[in-house]
């Protein structure tokens, strides 16, 4: 119970109660993302319903605020510091590494944030709201809203799984100790549960894992594994590109 304490209050700034952490709990939170993922997705759903007499622009904005705050902006600051870093570190490691632990958010950084949340934008307003062109919110849940967050963690688990983790003391390093069954098993559940929206899910996931594939193989060839920040950028990027992907 630990763990999934620690796992929700690492991703979330949902209100918890104080357990204590330690480098093994901290390891063992590791499999529970894909279920912060899927919490964080009926959060998403049932403000969307709420939202379905709003008009599809207002509706849209407020759910993409409440996404933002539920989430405390954890995966929006490494997005931020990642462009910063991939464009100010000019293709050298230990540049890029420095960047990303710069406080300092850059125009590239900027203009990452600016981007991405349009697209989420863009797509959360024919997603949701009255009047949204691509469902119809007043007689049916939007549950293919869960897909997005949910595959986003579960493919936080995936990468700490095939790919290094390159600073000793970042904040994901405790998570390097994750017991590699759990964390097998929390992504094959997570492949599972996808598939169980049909050609929804089937369009999210593709969406994800080219994705996924796509940047694992650019911080690989730029600094040889991932961070903290690159982390959280891939989380932001899964999710804009998988609410594109329900639209298709």
């Amino acid at each position: 119970m630990r763990a999934v304490i620690i796992a929700f209050g690492f991703l979330t700034r949902l209100p918890l109660p104080k357990v204590a952490w330690d480098v093994r709990a901290q390891a063992a939170s590791l499999k529970w993302y894909p279920l912060v993922g899927f919490v964080l997705g009926l959060i998403v759903v049932a403000a969307a319903w709420c939202f379905q007499h709003v008009p599809s622009l207002p509706a849209a904005a407020l759910l993409l605020v409440l996404w933002v705050i539920v989430t405390g902006a954890l995966h929006l600051d490494g997005l931020a510091d990642s462009a910063d870093a991939w464009i100010g570190g000019m293709g050298d490691r230990e540049r890029t590494l420095a960047i990303m632990k710069d406080p300092r958010c850059g125009p590239a950084g900027v203009m990452s944030l600016i981007l991405v949340s349009l697209i989420k934008f863009a797509a959360l307003t024919a997603l949701v709201g009255a009047g949204s062109p691509a469902i119809d919110t007043a007689n049916t849940l939007p549950w293919a809203l869960l897909l997005p967050p949910l595959l986003a963690r579960g493919a936080l688990v995936a990468l700490f799984l095939t790919t290094p983790y390159v600073r000793d003391n970042g904040l994901g390093a405790p998570l390097r100790g994750a017991p590699a069954l759990g964390c097998q098993v929390a992504v094959i559940l997570t492949i599972f549960s996808t598939f169980a929206f049909g050609y929804a899910g089937a369009k999210a996931f593709i969406a994800a894992l080219l994705v996924g594939i796509f940047w694992r193989r650019a911080c690989m060839k730029r600094i040889n594994g991932f961070t903290g920040d690159t982390a959280g950028a891939m989380v932001e990027l899964i999710e804009a590109a998988t609410l594109i992907a329900l639209l298709v």
